[in-house]
């Protein structure tokens, strides 16, 4: 069994590897270590996640993806709920969260009936959490999305403020065939803004 511990935050701004030390603490507790750590800024929202599916990629049966709260596995929809939790158990995966105490005895739980019993019992309580951050994000969007109508109406909205200078920055290292990999690393950049500023990159070369 390997323990492969997952970190996400949904933008740059905020510090994915926050959790680290109460996973790393929680493990400690139980004689356990991480194999590996996968970290990742991207929506919990979307199944676009290249970490999350690298750490399936890698595990074995019986590995323990370990995570600090389920809202940082999902906050999906319910397709896409389904599909992400038909991968883990094809994968004979076991979701470990700190936040769901029910979880932890799948790590010392020999007993084939007991363990059936538990898994029966987390899987209930995952998809509970899972819609309950699901809703939570519905929420905020939707009253994120009334702020922005109220500001509009106000004539007071002004958008989020684009950072130029390192927008430019990435737009140079594009240029010169720098890999996608290393501008992030350098920059801390998401895939999608990448996406973005190449293309508008290549509308203003053929614009001009």
């Amino acid at each position: 069994m390997f323990v492969r511990a997952y970190l996400r935050a949904s933008t740059q701004e905020q510090d994915a590897t926050r959790a680290r030390a109460a996973l790393e603490a929680f493990a400690a507790e139980r004689g356990l270590a991480v194999a590996a750590w996968y970290v990742e800024n991207e929506s919990g929202a979307s199944l676009k996640r290249p970490e999350l599916f690298r750490l399936l990629g890698d595990c074995k049966a019986g590995d323990v993806l370990l995570i600090e709260q389920v809202d940082r596995l999902s906050r999906l929809n319910d397709a896409d709920w389904e599909a992400l939790k038909r991968e883990i158990g094809a994968r004979g995966v076991r979701i470990v969260a700190l936040d769901l105490p029910t979880s932890w005895q799948s790590i010392a739980t020999a007993d084939e009936t007991t363990a059936r019993i538990m898994a029966a019992v987390n899987g209930m309580l995952l998809d509970m959490l899972a819609a309950i951050a699901r809703k939570d994000y519905t929420d905020r969007r939707r009253r994120q999305a009334e702020g922005i109508a109220k500001a509009k109406t106000e004539g007071v909205y002004k958008g989020r403020r684009e950072d130029s200078e390192r927008n430019a920055a990435i737009v140079s290292m594009l240029s010169k065939g720098m890999t996608w990999s290393s501008i992030q690393k350098a920059t801390g950049c998401s895939r999608s803004t990448l996406s973005r500023l190449r293309e508008r990159a290549a509308n203003e070369l053929s614009q001009s």
